[in-house]
């Protein structure tokens, strides 16, 4: 079954489309206030700006409402479903959960872009069935017309100040195939075979020795070599029995790859909360959580993970 199937039950999921402060407001303020009015947790994950406005406008409703900094919470996209919106909802599972949550913005690179649009589509998939709305502002006066068409695609329904409508561009498969995108791994990176799990030690030891002449800090090289060990770890067990490890530096960014002849077919892979007695699974998830970006290829003859960290001045 695709995502465009799934039957959407409770589940409500509009792209809220402004282009002002004013129309910000007008969308989105009735929408939190009515569901306090009604006993709905509400939360609002947005990025700092629109943040401060909505608190602004809220007045003392704020204080009803879980405010988030979607810049720090979000900064990857694969990390919002299980940490923001999957944490929030469940939460209160016997109540309607509202959520505002913004996680594309005129900031956003065209590195993180592609993770951002398979996420819009991929909230479909995570909460269907759900007694949750998620609606997700877009500034359609500061965002490219290519990422207003994607949001038709990655959400069944619009709200505008021209009023409420269904998409009839709805197509969140299609999304998450075409944003299924290759990185090119640099000509500079350097790269190591790991074979067998006496090796995983070794790939940790490459890792961070990298990381550290690259120029990461000693806090982000001991998470990169938490997420090598559960990368690795990973291809090893589920992918063949061997992989590519390969790390590089790009602008302000550290580059780890993963590369294995494994394929995902589970696009929620790393975006479920670990149930407490859940044994294993945890891998990706815990990348997903301490990575500043990832990006997934999977193809049947391989899957390959970039994993970002972000090197600070």
């Amino acid at each position: 079954m695709t995502i465009t199937d799934l039957p959407l039950g409770e589940f409500v999921h509009p792209a809220v489309f402004y282009s002002s402060d004013e129309e910000y407001l007008h969308l989105l303020v009735p929408f939190v206030v009515e569901g306090l009015e009604q006993g709905h947790p509400v939360a609002a994950s947005v990025p700092a700006r629109q943040l401060g406005l909505l608190r602004e406008g809220l007045g003392a409703a704020a204080d009803d409402v879980l405010l988030l900094d979607m810049e720090v919470e979000g900064r990857n996209p694969s990390r919002i479903i299980p940490m923001v919106l999957r944490r929030f909802a469940d939460l209160h599972p016997d109540n309607h959960v509202r959520i505002i949550g913004e996680p594309i913005w005129a900031g956003r690179t065209d590195v993180e872009y592609p993770a951002c649009a398979q996420h819009e589509a991929l909230i479909n998939l995570a909460f269907a069935g759900r007694d949750v709305t998620i609606a997700c502002p877009y500034n359609t006066a500061a965002l490219d017309e290519d990422v207003v068409t994607d949001a038709l695609a990655t959400h069944p329904l619009v709200w505008e100040t021209g009023g409420r409508h269904g998409s009839d561009r709805y197509a969140p498969d299609a999304v998450v195939d075409r944003y299924n995108q290759p990185f090119d791994i640099a000509p500079d990176a350097v790269t190591l075979e790991v074979t067998t799990s006496a090796g995983i030690r070794d790939a940790r030891r490459f890792a961070t020795a990298h990381a550290s002449r690259l120029g990461l800090s000693d806090s982000r090289t001991a998470d990169l070599a938490l997420m090598t060990t559960e990368l690795v770890s990973n291809s090893l067990r589920h992918a063949g029995g061997s992989c590519r490890l390969s790390i590089w530096r790009v602008g302000d960014d550290l580059v780890c790859t993963v590369q294995d002849n494994g394929h995902l077919v589970d696009p929620l892979a790393g975006r479920r909360p670990a149930a407490l007695d859940q044994e294993g699974g945890r891998g990706l998830l815990l990348v997903n959580q301490l990575a500043d970006l990832v990006r997934v290829h999977t193809v049947p003859q391989g899957t390959t993970t970039h994993v970002f960290l972000h090197i600070a001045p």
